[in-house]
């Protein structure tokens, strides 16, 4: 949920800044632990330069000329006590979101170490077999090597005649043999398991032979069961149409019966928190009556948390569609690049696509958050009018599961078009497509808001407290 980022702080935003992209976004898995084979390499004797033990901690980020610097919103008296509750908080998250598996690790060179260099996951408390570990070595009257974990305990099958193994069951596993065909048989075998039991975390291995050290990560991980939708024969059981409403009842009567000239079956949501309340009927409409200007954001939450569909459609209530709303073509992009979150398309004319960049900065003041409007990364494969981006306008189908893990920060009554994808960077595969597209309605402008007491009060100081304390 959004909440659980409110402690991110940011020190400035600006919408101007010059962005340098990537042209492509990729990568590709490692190749297979190479298999077992006798070999005798020869190992020049040079110098071994120790790795660094570790990068240096990430600089403040620096904020271009005409920035806003949101630590600034703040009085001095109030900015000091407000930083150490953010330390604090900051701290609690590394240590929910943060393992070992963190650590930066180096491939040692010349080593005659085969282990697994990645993909190694173990559930908790479950032993099991460490994959591909052997040694490779010249001949030798005798062999011992050893592995160390932190977390759990190494185990390995009772060694043949001419073997010896110390610490089995304990967290050093010793083993020795005469034979490197034998010493080879037992680390096949050797399983680890961990004692602690976590859903998310991992451990450390260190491997040694003489002066050869290797250390690899173990992932410690309970399995998840898949989120899984059932699509149904038809675009109706596919998708929801989401919107919230205040105070514009007109308009949201007109976004249904253009909804119902091109989707008279489609399930549509509304939250609505007016003060004074008017009932939405009709066949496949649901209409919850919200606590008076609880705000757009909180209402988002409302109007996704009933949805039942693989996806929804999020519409403005001043929308209005047209031949251009093709929903089963969106459904289709989504299908085909399954790796996709949210599909944005234009409204009327515009596409209003924007892109984020966010420096991390140091741990003090927090870093910084770039958003260039009109910012695309690249096209999407096989859809060239289709390009990848961070955030869209709000006319976008999402896929439910991903868009309520991210969620919708209550604390934004009005201002928040851009917070979603804030909130969901690095979590939200975001994309927009030129060729599907929603209308506006037009000499329908309701000033209601502004004119109510309870939606006035200082919501841009409102987003900078939650921005300055939290992303």
């Amino acid at each position: 949920m959004a909440n659980a980022t409110f402690w991110t702080v940011l020190v400035c935003v600006s919408a101007t800044c010059t962005i340098l992209f990537f042209s492509s976004i990729g990568g590709g898995l490692l190749s297979d632990v190479v298999p077992q084979r006798a070999f005798k390499p020869s190992y020049p004797k040079t110098k071994r330069l120790p790795p660094p033990s570790d990068l240096p901690p990430p600089g403040p980020c620096t904020c271009p000329t005409g920035a806003l610097l949101l630590k600034d919103a703040f009085p001095a008296a109030e900015y000091k006590e407000l930083m150490q509750r953010r330390h604090k908080e900051l701290q609690q998250h590394k240590n929910r979101t943060e393992s070992v598996l963190s650590t930066l690790l180096y491939a040692p060179s010349n080593s005659p170490l085969q282990y697994p260099i990645q993909g190694f996951k173990v559930r908790p408390m479950t032993p099991t077999i460490i994959p591909g570990l052997a040694l490779h070595a010249a001949q030798r009257s005798n062999y011992t090597v050893s592995l160390k974990v932190s977390k759990g305990v190494l185990s390995t099958v009772t060694p043949a005649e001419g073997a010896k193994v110390q610490g089995n069951g304990e967290s050093r596993l010793m083993v020795e043999s005469s034979s490197l065909e034998v010493l080879n048989e037992l680390l096949a075998d050797v399983s680890y398991a961990s004692t602690v039991y976590h859903i998310h975390t991992g451990d450390l291995a260190s491997f040694q032979f003489e002066d050869h050290e290797a250390v690899f990560p173990i992932t410690i991980k309970q399995p998840q069961p898949p989120v899984l939708y059932d699509m149904g024969t038809d675009i109706n059981s596919q998708v929801t149409i989401t919107t919230k409403t205040f105070l514009r009842y007109p308009e949201v009567n007109a976004l249904l019966r253009s909804i119902r000239q091109f989707y008279k079956d489609m399930e549509v949501i509304i939250a609505d928190d007016s003060f004074v309340t008017e009932k939405i009927t009709g066949d496949h409409t649901q209409h919850f009556i919200m606590p008076p200007a609880q705000g757009w954001f909180a209402g988002r939450n409302l109007a996704v948390s009933q949805v039942t569909t693989k996806y929804f459609l999020w519409v403005d209530d001043d929308f209005q569609f047209t031949k251009g709303t093709n929903i089963e073509e969106m459904v289709k992009i989504m299908e085909t690049n399954p790796e996709l979150d949210v599909l944005g398309g234009k409204v009327v004319e515009k596409q209003f696509p924007f892109s984020i960049i966010y420096e991390e900065g140091g741990e003090t003041e927090g870093g910084c958050m770039h958003r260039k409007s009109g910012g695309m990364f690249h096209s999407l494969p096989g859809y060239p009018q289709c390009s990848l981006v961070s955030g869209v306008v709000n006319f976008f189908l999402a896929r439910t599961d991903a868009a309520q893990r991210v969620g919708f920060d209550p604390q934004l009554k009005r201002i928040g078009h851009s917070e979603f994808f804030m909130d969901g960077l690095g979590s939200l595969m975001v994309a927009t497509c030129g060729h599907v597209s929603i209308g506006h309605q037009k000499g329908r402008a309701n000033n209601n808001y502004g004119r109510r007491p309870e939606h006035k009060g200082p919501q841009a100081a409102g987003s900078l407290q939650r921005w300055t304390t939290g992303g």
